[in-house]
């Protein structure tokens, strides 16, 4: 029996894909009946416990603190792990016999100018130093992978990739039960929905510009709605997009709850997501659980997600997007079978999978 750790100091700290990982995870994990004994290692600030099963650990070093990895290396001492898994990739310089890290994507590497210079900073040289550490490393996409290859020489035995599940809770509901969402958000019956962090990696300006172009031929086309908290960058963004002139059309929402997500998802005409990378893009595979029409980037894992479903843009081409949401508006039938079809996609991604990879994954980095 091994005793194995999991990082989920970062759920108390930030809402968003790597929390939201985190506690899908050990969930599924929970379901799984191994020899193993899990601690789970929360902020001392934390108040609720994550998981009735396994046991807790508190933690004093906050993530993403500069001295991070060698101050949590000293905490760990007395958890006496044989394997850590660090979800949110930065491992400690010691912290277990074996560890296994989480990498979700390689953006501040292709985009660093979406960054601060402080974080760009930190994080180049974290993701050097935790794929040195890690004996195995997960993957949330083939892309992810072949950027761990190619940007930073990994070796591709290293590297498993396990995609992301999607919740149960996200399904298609009625416009009756997703009604006292929408009103509580004073939010229109009909929409185009963005889901996602408010920064500028997101394309939320090129968006704006598309649906300005498409106004122009569908003067009635339904409002832009987005939905997301302020990430890098915000105040430019919000300068930028004040900018397009599309003014009452765009509704911006930051206090969504997860609990109203599938209502707004489900009464979208569609998700638009025009990142300029992803990855992974949750927030695609969750309204395909709601039956909504995907329109996403033709870029890094995007393509993974959704297959053949919904559409694919370039989000260096304003024309581009604006097509994608004239096809919405202008092809009925196109769209009614393309909402079957992302049900049936969502329906192939389940969080006990992921567990059940990562759970090999340690089997392997112990033995």
């Amino acid at each position: 029996m091994a005793h194995i750790g999991i990082d989920a100091r970062l759920t108390h700290y930030r809402v968003g894909g790597i929390s939201r990982y985190i506690t899908a995870l050990i969930r599924a994990l929970e379901q799984f009946q191994t020899p193993h004994r899990f601690t789970l290692l929360q902020s001392r600030k934390a108040r609720e416990r994550l998981s009735a099963r396994f046991a807790t650990a508190s933690a004093w070093t906050p993530p993403h603190h500069t001295l991070e990895r060698a101050a949590l290396s000293i905490e760990l001492a007395r958890c006496r792990f044989d394997l850590l898994h660090s979800p949110d990739f930065i491992a400690p310089i010691r912290g277990a016999r074996r560890h296994v890290i989480t990498v979700h994507d390689l953006s501040f590497i292709h985009y660093p100018e979406y960054i601060t210079a402080a974080s760009r900073h930190y994080y180049n040289g974290q993701i050097v130093a935790s794929v040195r550490r890690a004996d195995h490393i997960l993957a949330d996409s083939e892309a992810t992978k072949t950027d761990l290859i190619d940007i930073l020489d990994v070796p591709a035995e290293s590297i498993t990739v396990h995609m992301l599940g999607v919740d149960e809770r996200f399904k298609p509901l009625t416009p009756e039960c997703s009604e006292p969402a929408l009103r509580s958000l004073e939010l229109p019956d009909n929409y185009f929905l963005f889901v996602g962090t408010l920064e500028p990696r997101k394309n939320l300006v090129g968006l704006a510009q598309a649906y300005r172009e498409l106004k122009l031929e569908y003067a009635d086309a339904p409002k832009l709605v987005v939905v997301g908290r302020p990430g890098w960058h915000y105040e430019q963004l919000m300068t930028d997009l004040r900018a397009t002139g599309i003014g009452a059309d765009l509704i911006i929402k930051q206090d969504v709850t997860d609990a109203q997500l599938p209502a707004l998802y489900s009464q979208a005409l569609a998700l638009i997501t025009p990142s300029f990378y992803e990855g992974f893009g949750l927030t695609a595979l969750e309204a395909m659980a709601c039956g909504t029409v995907p329109i996403v980037s033709r870029v890094a894992s995007l393509p993974e997600i959704v297959g053949d479903v919904g559409l694919l843009i370039d989000p260096h081409d304003i024309g581009s997007i604006t097509d994608g949401l004239a096809r919405v508006l202008s092809d009925s039938g196109w769209r009614e079978r393309q909402e079957q079809a992302a049900l049936e996609r969502a329906a192939g991604f389940r969080w006990s999978d992921t567990a059940r990879i990562a759970l090999d994954c340690y089997e392997m980095a112990l033995s």
